[in-house]
């Protein structure tokens, strides 16, 4: 089998997107403030990785952050109350819509422009984003491409945020694959990344600093919903207070965290 051309990858995302679109419950859009307000102000000794993720992006009002994949936008939400300037980006057609609906019905649209295009040829000026960042989306992408254009927009001083799925260890990778278990949203050409990977990504950056979120146990518990719904917050609690204790369990974690300066 015969790896697919940029286009060809491309357009595989956008299919698999649009299935998912197809089956989103519209009702759902309207925000559980609550939810909304833990993106807020969250602190760095927070055991919830997306918490952390925001919090790492300081005092963003009036900012000009560029969402690198906003998927449904529901990120896009947190990042519009806090009063940044978002360019909320994504591949996909079909999820843009959902996004800019998901704004509307929250009263959250002021400053905020959606935009169809791709991760791996931005629609922007060399130099004209303060912050770029991206949940769960470079391990979708060409990371030389990515790499090339994420660096290129952001002004001198400007930061890239990422947070990603890793996979290091040889022996973790080789249990993984043997549970049949899928998640549903998972596309034929997404792949966990390796600190390496990361670590080479930011080359050409003047800085680089990570952090590691979630061990595998974790992980294990996510998959059984009856352990999920009862385990998965104390899970978290344990592994952050296990990584801070052992930081060379890092090395086995499934979830990282990472900040570039231009």
């Amino acid at each position: 089998m015969s790896f697919p051309t940029l286009n060809e990858w491309e357009q595989l995302e956008i299919e698999r997107s649009a299935v998912d679109a197809s089956h989103y419950d519209i009702a759902t859009l309207l925000a559980d403030e609550t939810q909304v307000a833990r993106y807020l102000a969250p602190t760095a000794e927070t055991c919830y990785p997306l918490e952390y993720s925001f919090h790492l992006l300081g005092d963003i009002q009036d900012i000009t952050v560029l969402e690198y994949g906003c998927g449904d936008g529901l990120n896009t939400l947190a990042l519009a109350r806090r009063g940044a300037k978002v360019k909320a980006l994504d591949i996909s057609p079909e999820l843009i819509n959902i996004a800019r609906h998901r704004l509307d019905v929250n009263n959250a649209s002021s400053g905020v422009e959606f935009i169809v295009g791709s991760a791996h040829d931005l629609p922007f000026e060399d130099d004209s984003i303060d912050i770029v960042f991206g949940i769960a989306i470079l391990h979708h992408l060409d990371l030389n491409l990515s790499a090339h254009e994420v660096k290129r927009v952001l002004r001198q001083g400007g930061r890239a945020i990422f947070q990603e799925p890793v996979r290091n260890s040889r022996i973790i990778k080789f249990i993984r694959n043997l549970i049949p278990y899928q998640s549903p949203d998972v596309s034929p050409l997404e792949r966990p990344l390796s600190d390496k990977e990361l670590a080479e990504y930011a080359k050409g950056f003047s800085s680089y600093r990570s952090k590691a979120f979630i061990l595998p146990t974790t992980n294990f518990v996510k998959i059984v919903p009856p352990l999920a719904r009862r385990l998965t917050h104390n899970c978290l609690r344990w592994d952050n207070a296990m990584l801070r204790k052992f930081p060379a369990l890092s090395y086995y974690s499934t979830l990282r965290i990472v900040e570039m300066v231009k």
